[in-house]
């Protein structure tokens, strides 16, 4: 063979090799998403963790032997995935799907618009949850979509502004955030239609209300629960 054509065949092989060297590397460092444990900070309830992560506080319970008082304490760390799937690999740690809740054949709450007279918006929001922007006053009164505890009350989702969850029961959660002032505390009990808050401003400085509810963890499209507007 020409020297010239060996040269050439060694220079096309190489470059091939070079090629799949990357290819590998690129499959081999694809970076993971979410995490596999949390670290408890002052403010946190294993309801405001859970619904950050998109999980159900059941499940986050279960995996971390927390009793059914639910509580949790600073430092303490949480696994978000269960602990023996976590010991054996961490560096994959089991990623929640993003879904569609369904709907739980047993529906029990009877569930009220929180806010009325209001611009109503779907949104889907970058942390994948998905809810509905309820524009109108500043100071609006914010009422409770159901009866329920209220199990959160802060500023510690990023996103969220002053936020409130109330549990409805094991299965339901709402939350109400960009919150001005709240009327809850955590702990108490609050009736459907019951103020919990008035409306604060969101993003763009809007006075606005944005509300979620959650299935099982999940996040479902309130227009699904919420009876049809009088108007």
């Amino acid at each position: 063979m020409p020297r010239s054509a060996l040269t050439l065949r060694l220079t096309r092989c190489v470059a091939a090799a070079i090629a799949v060297g990357v290819l590998l590397a690129g499959c081999g460092s694809q970076p993971v998403r979410g995490a596999s444990t949390y670290t408890v900070k002052r403010g946190d309830t294993l309801y405001s963790i859970a619904w950050r992560h998109g999980l159900d506080y059941r499940e986050v319970a279960r995996w971390n032997g927390i009793g059914r008082d639910y509580l949790i304490r600073p430092g303490q760390v949480l696994y978000l995935v269960p602990s023996n799937r976590s010991a054996r690999t961490p560096e994959r740690p089991v990623i929640p799907p993003v879904r569609e809740a369904p709907v739980p054949v047993a529906a029990t709450v009877r569930w009220s618009w929180p806010v009325e007279g209001v611009g109503v918006a779907r949104t889907q929001r970058p942390n994948s949850g998905e809810g509905l922007t309820l524009t109108g006053r500043l100071g609006q009164e914010v009422r409770a979509a159901a009866d329920g505890s209220v199990v959160y009350v802060g500023s510690g989702l990023l996103g969220y502004g002053q936020l409130v969850i109330i549990k409805h029961n094991d299965t339901y959660l709402s939350a109400y955030a960009h919150t001005q002032t709240v009327l809850v505390r955590e702990g108490e009990l609050a009736k459907a239609g019951q103020s919990i808050a008035t409306m604060g401003e969101g993003p763009g400085q809007r006075a606005m209300l944005y509300f979620e509810i959650r299935v099982n963890g999940q996040p479902a499209d309130p227009l699904r629960f919420l009876p049809p507007r009088s108007g």
